[in-house]
């Protein structure tokens, strides 16, 4: 009998009673740790961008593309972080002097942040 395609390319076949399977496996990918910003974008895909997701699973690159969307937020993140405590003078002087004020101003300014880099980078 002749080599189907898939055989030819070097794929292999499992019997399973009567039929014949195709042994398939995901391409190895290395590893990298992905932060909560990458875990984010990862749930978006599942629920909002099957495709795109079905695509990277199946090149093998979904570990490397979600830990560089967490780096970039994460960067975009710092960024505004300190440009906003500069723009509304949150200092450490004012860390000192009333510790309760500056935890809650940097509160809001983390939250703002967060919002920001969601819209920005997560959800789009």
């Amino acid at each position: 009998m002749e080599k189907t395609i898939f055989e030819k390319t070097g794929g292999k076949f499992m019997r399973q009673g009567d039929y014949l399977i195709p042994c398939l496996t995901l391409p190895l990918e290395k590893e990298q740790p992905i932060g909560l910003f990458g875990r984010q974008h990862l749930d978006y895909l599942k629920q909002r961008r099957r495709v795109t997701y079905i695509n990277l699973l199946t090149s093998g690159k979904l570990n490397a593309y979600l830990a560089d969307i967490d780096r970039q937020a994460q960067e975009r993140f710092e960024r505004l972080i300190e440009g906003m405590k500069q723009a509304q003078d949150i200092t450490e002087q004012l860390k000192a002097e009333n510790a309760l004020e500056w935890t809650g101003q940097l509160n809001n300014i983390k939250a703002y942040a967060r919002e920001i880099v969601n819209k920005e980078i997560i959800y789009a």
